[in-house]
């Protein structure tokens, strides 16, 4: 059994857990002053002072703690946030223990969002790159107080000293002292440097970043120490589950709602605007009950709609006269789509994917007897509320609800979303002081998801006499706005005229970003469209898309690298052909897969996976290569076989013997990734491969087949069709 989850009631208590210095790193760098551990009074009245992003505190014996502010869902920022810091610091690495950081956007929230805005929110591949220089310029000032403080010690010019592994070395005298034992001789300079870029250090002489240095959690993950939301237990704990039926939106009547509480071990019947609650002694208690339930539901904008149906409303959308949204709009495309005397167009359908993280949507929340405090123990990517709508829905104070961040078992964009908190918040407040534990079942997590959306694309290209493309008109329709719309910009192609728009459709369905969010139908859209032109002008596509790229260096690079990597121009057994595909999605990455198609079976199998990857400074590269990998898998998965139908406003789907993903034995034979290096700030890398795998694969299969793929998933039936027509 996982040990007690630990109770920090607050920020002071936090920061008294463990002996040693605190050096508390604000806005602008470490506070003007030194704190002691166990001088709580000082740090709580520092903290109420400052704006605080992050702190690292050193113990006499020279341990290291340093708080990691973002979730960690498998991406590796446990790693790689507290490894930027570790690097300007010179830190023993091998000493160095890494923790989440209390929940607290004013003091850690992220400044890369907007001007003057602080999230903690763990989403859009943005954690890193957002960080790093924070990091960099904090490690570098906890490092100058190291050796300003040593120099004092020693009498001698700081100018003088060096540090390495966390030691601080006078060698002209020989001698070194560790940052441990400096820590009874810590002194604030006078003045601290400002730690411009430039000062920080050169990428050669980098000692973590860019090496292969183990991922810190991984160890408690494979020992099974490593704990989620759902190893919780609580004192006193009850168990929560909801029935929230198949039609969005709809509103419950439960009309035996006395036999359920006579059910065994049944305790509360808690009625939501769209489900019914019930909270039970233990899980298998709740579970029977729920099975008896006899729910009378409403009808809701849902009722109805048939998502296999509704293409055909978006074509007709489409074809309407007048704009919809405009999302770019560059030079004039329907005066360069006049004069071209070639056009290529064609319409492209997408799917409602569900997320399918591996863990299940669970939380832990405990409300104290008088409702005026609450604890929240889960996993999250957390979002605009650090407290995930808790201090809202209870009205209790912000500063008096505590959440404590434990591990996720994936998110893909669905842990950015904080219902399942919420829920859970509203069980707890029936239960006080009863802490609840909330578990969605997968039956749940699948009917009641929040899908990438469902949409359709209608893309145009003009051609001019010399095979050039002058113009591109992209129209996206469906709903969602961001989540359908991004993706569509073709910043890297020098393309002169371009226009998008997205018209709106809405038909009550739940959504939420997931992975790569538009990129994936949009890009797939985009870069099939390109192949076809390529098709009709005799070029070979990765000549035209050298062409489209010669004014953005960084992406024709990569072009070039996966051309190299894959061996393009090589000739394949005449059952086999590949297909590349481009995309921007934070990093800059080209994409090459090698299939083939069994022509009976309908079956779609990927080979090969080459990618070349532009990500700026890569601070784990063992891990970048992992996020590729897992990019093209969840990418293949979803393009090959992952499918939502909705029927009458219902989810079709239940489970995972009607929604079907990737298996094992379906996986490349190779995935090969090459990192270009850069000294360019960090980019994302979670989100740049699986936009990438529909596109490369149905530009395999026109090559392949002289067949064109333009709605996904490409399942068999849907491939046998275009196989056959």
């Amino acid at each position: 059994m996982k040990a007690q989850a630990q109770n920090i009631q607050s920020r002071r208590d936090f920061l008294k857990a463990s002996g040693g210095v605190a050096l508390l790193i604000g806005v602008s760098g470490i506070l003007p002053g030194l704190i002691s551990c166990e001088d709580s009074g000082k740090v709580q009245e520092a903290l109420e002072k400052h704006k605080v992003t992050a702190w690292v505190q050193i113990s006499p014996e020279g341990d290291i703690i340093i708080y990691n502010p973002a979730a960690e869902m498998g991406q590796g920022s446990m790693t790689s946030l507290p490894l930027i810091l570790a690097e300007e610091m010179d830190a023993d690495w091998s000493r160095v223990r890494v923790e989440f950081s209390p929940q607290e956007a004013d003091i850690y929230g992220s400044p890369g969002w907007a001007p003057g805005s602080k999230l903690m929110f763990t989403v859009g591949s943005r954690t890193t790159n957002s960080y790093y220089q924070v990091m960099r310029k904090a490690g570098a000032q906890a490092r100058f107080v190291l050796m300003h403080s040593a120099a004092r010690l020693w009498d001698v010019p700081i100018e003088a000293l060096s540090s390495s592994n966390s030691e601080i070395i006078h060698s002209i005298e020989n001698r070194k002292i560790s940052y441990g034992a400096l820590v009874p001789h810590l002194s604030w300079p006078d003045e601290m440097p400002d730690f411009k870029p430039s000062d920080l250090k050169p990428q050669s002489e980098f000692k973590l970043i860019g090496k292969q240095i183990p991922r810190t959690e991984i160890p408690s993950k494979v020992d099974g120490s490593a704990q989620f939301a759902m190893d919780i237990r609580l004192p006193e704990m009850v168990y929560g589950v909801m029935e929230r039926g198949r039609l969005h939106g709809a509103a419950p009547k439960l009309m035996n709602k006395e036999e359920i509480l006579g059910q065994q071990g049944v305790l509360k019947v808690v009625t939501l605007d769209y489900a019914i609650g019930l909270v039970a002694e233990t899980l298998e208690q709740a579970l029977a009950a729920k099975k008896l339930l006899e729910i009378q539901w409403e009808d809701s904008e849902a009722a109805g709609y048939n998502s296999q149906e509704a293409f055909g409303n978006y074509e007709k959308l489409a074809t309407e006269a007048g704009p919809g949204q405009v999302i770019t709009e560059i030079g004039d495309v329907q005066k360069a789509l006049r004069r071209a005397p070639r056009k290529y167009s064609a319409d492209f359908k997408n799917d409602y994917v569900y997320h399918c993280q591996m863990e299940p949507l669970n939380a832990v929340v405990r409300v104290s007897e008088d409702h005026t405090e609450a604890e929240v123990w889960v996993g999250s990517q957390q979002g605009p509320d650090t407290k995930l709508g808790v201090p809202a829905l209870l009205g209790i104070p912000h500063e008096k609800v505590t959440v404590h961040l434990q591990y996720l078992g994936g998110g893909f964009g669905r842990r950015s979303m904080n219902d399942f908190v919420e829920e859970c918040a509203l069980l707890a407040r029936e239960m006080a002081p009863a802490p609840v534990k909330l578990i969605w079942t997968r039956e749940d997590d699948l009917t009641y998801g929040a899908f990438r959306p469902l949409s359709f694309q209608r893309l145009t290209a003009g051609v001019n006499s010399d095979g050039n493309i002058t113009a591109f008109s992209h129209c996206v329709v469906g709903d969602g706005g961001n989540l359908v719309a991004s993706g569509v910009k073709n910043d890297h192609y020098n393309i002169p005229n371009q226009f998008a728009e997205w018209r709106e459709a809405k038909h009550g369905i739940r959504l939420k970003h997931w992975r790569s969010v538009g990129h994936g139908p949009n890009k797939f859209a985009i870069e099939c469209l390109l192949d076809e032109v390529a098709l009709g002008e005799g070029k070979d596509p990765a000549a035209l898309r050298r062409e489209l790229m010669r004014d953005s260096p960084r992406a024709l690079a990569t072009l070039e690298k996966v051309l190299e990597l894959s061996d393009w121009e090589a000739e394949l057994p005449e059952d086999r052909a590949k297909g590349l595909s481009f995309v921007e999605h934070g990093s800059l990455g080209t994409g090459v897969c090698e299939i083939s198609v069994d022509r009976q079976s309908g079956l779609i199998r990927v080979h090969n996976f080459w990618i070349a990857l532009d990500a700026g400074v890569v601070i784990q590269p063992d891990n970048v290569t992992a996020q590729m990998e897992g990019g093209v898998i969840m990418g293949m998965s979803s393009v090959l076989k992952e499918q939502i139908t909705i029927e009458d406003g219902r989810v079709s789907q239940s489970n995972f013997n009607d929604y079907q993903l990737l298996r094992i034995q379906e996986a490349p034979e190779a995935i090969e990734v090459a990192k270009i290096p850069s000294d360019e700030i960090p980019q994302g890398v979670g989100e740049t491969a699986t936009p990438m795998v529909a596109g490369a694969i149905a530009n395999a299969f026109l090559k392949l087949t002289g067949k064109r793929l333009r709605h996904l998933p490409f399942s068999p039936e849907r491939v046998l069709e275009i196989l056959n027509s």
